[in-house]
C-alpha cells in the first residue's frame, strides 16, 4: 500500500497561514499534480508530506501508517528537488548509491538497485560519468535515479523540470510519464506549469490562497472549472472573460455582451449581470456575417492553428481561433461565432455555472 491521506492539515509561518485545513486522498499508484501560482502553498504541502516542514495541525497517513510525527527518513518517501544536488566529484553510480551506503545496505543489494534504476531510466552507459559530463536532462535523471534506488512507497517531485530549457523540458516530461507507466508508483508532482499538469496528471489538485480550489482529472478542470480562478488559471491561452447581462427564462435565455451582441444559451441562472467565460477554441472566425464582430489587433500563426487577438466595439478584448491557413491580418474586421456548449457564467462570488 502506498496511498497518502491528509486530514485537515494546517501550517503557519509566524502569523501567516500558508496551508489552511486541507484534506485529500491520493490513491496507490496515482500520479497527482499540485498546481497553483507562486505562494499558493503547493511546495509547502509537498514538504509537509516529506517531513521537511512540520504539520501544525491535522493528520498525515502514508501507506496506512500515521506519519505526521515521523522523521523524514521514516516516512518511506523519496523527494526529487528542482536543484539536482549531485556530488560533482562522484560518478553517476556513486551519486545514486550514496544514500544506500549511508544506511549500510549490503553492497550486492546496492549494486542491484543502482543497475535496476539505470535500466529503468535508460542510462546504463552513463554510470561511470561525473555530473559535469552530463546534460541538464541527464543530471535530472540521475536525481530521479537516486530516488528510485530507495524503493519508496511514494515519489515527491518539486518542480523538477524548471531548470531545463523548453525543448529538454518537453522530452523529460515524456520520460517522466513513461517512468510512471513502467513503475506504477504513487507520485506527487508540484508545478506552476499547467502544460506539465495537463499532460502528466491522473488528477490535478489546484491550490489557491492556502486552500484547494478544485480536484479533478485534467479535462474535468479544463472543461468544467468550478470557479473563475480555475477558469482563468488553467488553459493556454487563458479563457476569455466578457461582461454579460443575462435575460429570459430557463431554456430560452440570452446573454447580452457589452457591444450589444446577444448569445443564446441555456443555464440554470436567473437574470442579472454575470461574467461570461469562453475559451479561445470555442470562439471561431466566421467567413460569413455574424452577430459579433471585432477588429484584429494581433495574429499569432502557430502552424496548425492561428490565434487572433481582437477588440470588440465596446473595447473588450478577446482571443479567437482560426485555421492554420488563416488569412486574417491585423486591422481586419472579423466575424465571430461562439460554441454555446462551451460557455460558462460566473456570478459575483466567482462560482462557475456551465451552459447545458
Amino acid at each position: 500500500m502506498s496511498e497518502i491521506s491528509l486530514n485537515n492539515v494546517c501550517k503557519s509561518f509566524g502569523g501567516v497561514q500558508v496551508i489552511d485545513g486541507i484534506s485529500l486522498d491520493i490513491e496507490s499508484g496515482e500520479l497527482v499534480v499540485f498546481l497553483g501560482p507562486s505562494g499558493s502553498g503547493k511546495s509547502t504541502l509537498l514538504r509537509m508530506i516529506a517531513g521537511l516542514e512540520t504539520i501544525d495541525e491535522g493528520e498525515l497517513t502514508i501507506g496506512g501508517k500515521r506519519s505526521e510525527h515521523l522523521a523524514p527518513g521514516q516516512r518511506d518517501v523519496a523527494m526529487v528537488f528542482q536543484n539536482y544536488a549531485l556530488y560533482p566529484h562522484m560518478s553517476v553510480r556513486e551519486n545514486m548509491a550514496f544514500g544506500l551506503k549511508n544506511i549500510r545496505m549490503p553492497k550486492d543489494e546496492i549494486e542491484r538497485r543502482v543497475n535496476d534504476a539505470a535500466r529503468i531510466l535508460e542510462m546504463d552507459a552513463l554510470l561511470d560519468r561525473r555530473p559535469a559530463q552530463l546534460s541538464g536532462g541527464q543530471r535530472q535523471r540521475v536525481a530521479i535515479g537516486r530516488a528510485i534506488v530507495k524503493e519508496p512507497a511514494a515519489f515527491l517531485f518539486d518542480e523538477p523540470l524548471s531548470n531545463l530549457d523548453a525543448a529538454l523540458r518537453v522530452r523529460t516530461r515524456v520520460e517522466l510519464a513513461e517512468l510512471h507507466q513502467r513503475m506504477q508508483s504513487t507520485m506527487i508532482y508540484v508545478t506552476h506549469d499547467q502544460t506539465e499538469a495537463m499532460t502528466l496528471a491522473d488528477r490535478i489538485i489546484i491550490l489557491n490562497d492556502c486552500q484547494i480550489e478544485q480536484i479533478g482529472t485534467p479535462m474535468d478542470v479544463y472543461l468544467y472549472p468550478n470557479s473563475r480562478f480555475v477558469a482563468g488559471f488553467v488553459g493556454s491561452p487563458g479563457m476569455n472573460f466578457l461582461q454579460a447581462e443575462l435575460s429570459g427564462t430557463a431554456g430560452k435565455q440570452q446573454a447580452k455582451l457589452g457591444d450589444g451582441s446577444q448569445i443564446e444559451l441555456s443555464v440554470d441562472l436567473g437574470p442579472g449581470a454575470y461574467e461570461l467565460g469562453i475559451r479561445p477554441e470555442a470562439v471561431r472566425v466566421s467567413a460569413t456575417p455574424a452577430a459579433t464582430t471585432g477588429t484584429a489587433t494581433v495574429v499569432e500563426r502557430l502552424g496548425e492553428r492561428t490565434l487572433v487577438h481582437l477588440r470588440l466595439e465596446d473595447g473588450t478584448e478577446l482571443i479567437a481561433q482560426d485555421g492554420g491557413h488563416s488569412e486574417v491580418k491585423p486591422g481586419d474586421l472579423v466575424h465571430l461565432t461562439f460554441d454555446t456548449s462551451q460557455l460558462h457564467l460566473f456570478d459575483d462570488k466567482g462560482r462557475a455555472h456551465h451552459a447545458k
